[in-house]
C-alpha cells in the first residue's frame, strides 16, 4: 500500500479532503459516516501507533526524543500495511496521512517525514479565511488565533506537564509552513489550493488522486464531490455530532463556514494588516491578493475618475 502524506497547515481543507477519499468506495447512494472512516493511522501524530510499534512508552520520552524515533515509525507503519492481516477489500491501495507538521528535521539531522511515504498532497488556504476557523478550534479570540498564525515557533500538543493523545508538532508559522514542504526535496508534492477545491471539487480530486497513483472513474470522484459537499459534511455533524470537533460539549463546531473570503466579515482591517506583513511574500507566491494591494488600486481608480 502506498502511503501519501495530506499534509497541511491547520483549518486547510485537510479533513475534507479525507471526507472525499472516504466517499470514492461509498455504496448505495449514502455518503461515508464522518464518524466511521475505514482508515488506519489518520494522523501522523497520533500517539498509539508509536507506542504500539516501537514498544516504547512515549510518555516516558522527551518531545526531542520521539521527534528522533518517529522516521522509524513511519518505517514500521509501512511495514505494518504490508503484513496486515484486514480485509484489503476493506481500503484503498492507497493511504492518505493528515499531517499538520511542517517539514522539519530531528534533533540527528534527519528529515522527520522522509521514510515511509511516497509523497505528499499539500493543501494551502488562504490565511485570512484560516484565523477565525482556527480561533474556533482553539477556543481562542481572533486576534490570539493571529498570533499563533504568524508565530514560527507555535506547536500543536507540546505541552510538558500533560500528555496530549498526539505527538508535538512543530507548525513554523502559516508561510515557514507551507514553504517547508514546497522546498524539501526528500519527496515529491502535489499542491492543492482549497479555493480551487472550493470551485472544482472533482477536477481537484482527479488531479490529486492521479499524482496518488490511485485510480478512480469520472462517475467516482463526481460522487464523491457531491457526497462530500461541505454543506452535506456539516449537516452530519448537526445531525450526530463529529468526534474530530474541537471541545466537545463547548458548542464548537469543526465544520463552521467553509466559505471562501469568508474573512472580509470576520476581521478587522488591523487582523488583515497584521497577517499580511507577516505573510504578503507567500500569499503572492500562492495567489492570495493582497487586501493592501486592492485598496491601493481602488483608490488610484477613484481619483483617476
Amino acid at each position: 500500500m502506498r502511503t501519501i502524506w495530506l499534509a497541511s497547515y491547520p483549518k486547510s481543507g485537510n479533513t475534507w479532503f479525507r471526507m472525499l477519499v472516504a466517499n470514492l468506495s461509498a455504496k448505495d447512494g449514502e455518503p461515508a459516516d464522518i464518524n466511521n472512516l475505514a482508515e488506519r493511522g489518520a494522523i501522523a501524530s497520533a500517539r498509539e501507533p508509536f507506542d504500539r510499534l516501537l514498544l516504547v512508552d512515549s510518555g516516558l520520552l522527551t518531545h526531542d526524543e520521539i521527534d528522533c524515533l518517529r522516521p522509524s515509525l513511519y518505517e514500521a507503519l509501512a511495514r505494518d500495511d504490508h503484513d496486515s492481516d484486514d480485509d484489503p477489500g476493506d481500503f484503498l491501495p492507497v493511504r492518505f496521512v493528515k499531517v499538520h507538521d511542517a517539514y522539519t528535521l530531528t534533533p540527528k539531522g534527519e528529515p522527520l517525514l522522509a521514510r515511509g511515504a511516497e509523497g505528499a498532497v499539500v493543501m494551502v488556504r488562504d490565511p485570512r479565511d484560516i484565523a477565525p476557523s482556527l480561533a474556533n478550534h482553539l477556543a481562542a479570540t481572533i486576534d490570539q488565533a493571529v498570533t499563533f498564525l504568524n508565530d514560527p515557533r507555535a506547536v500543536f500538543s507540546g505541552r510538558r506537564r500533560r500528555q496530549d493523545p498526539q505527538l508535538r508538532q512543530k507548525l513554523l508559522g502559516w508561510s515557514g509552513h507551507i514553504a517547508s514542504w514546497l522546498e524539501q526535496r526528500d519527496i515529491p508534492v502535489h499542491l492543492v489550493r482549497y479555493e480551487d477545491m472550493a470551485a472544482d471539487t472533482a477536477g481537484v480530486l482527479r488531479r490529486a488522486l492521479a499524482f496518488a497513483e490511485l485510480p478512480a472513474t469520472d462517475e467516482a470522484i463526481e460522487r464523491a464531490a457531491r457526497l462530500a459537499d461541505f454543506t452535506q459534511l456539516r449537516q452530519q455533524e448537526q445531525d450526530k455530532g463529529f468526534r474530530e470537533a474541537p471541545h466537545p460539549g463547548h458548542g464548537k463546531i469543526f465544520f463552521r463556514r467553509g466559505e471562501v473570503g469568508g474573512w472580509r466579515d470576520e476581521l478587522t482591517a488591523q487582523q488583515v494588516a497584521r497577517i499580511e506583513s507577516a505573510h504578503a511574500p507567500m500569499m503572492r507566491r500562492l495567489g492570495y491578493e493582497l487586501a493592501a494591494v486592492r485598496d491601493a488600486a481602488d483608490a488610484l481608480t477613484g481619483e483617476a475618475v
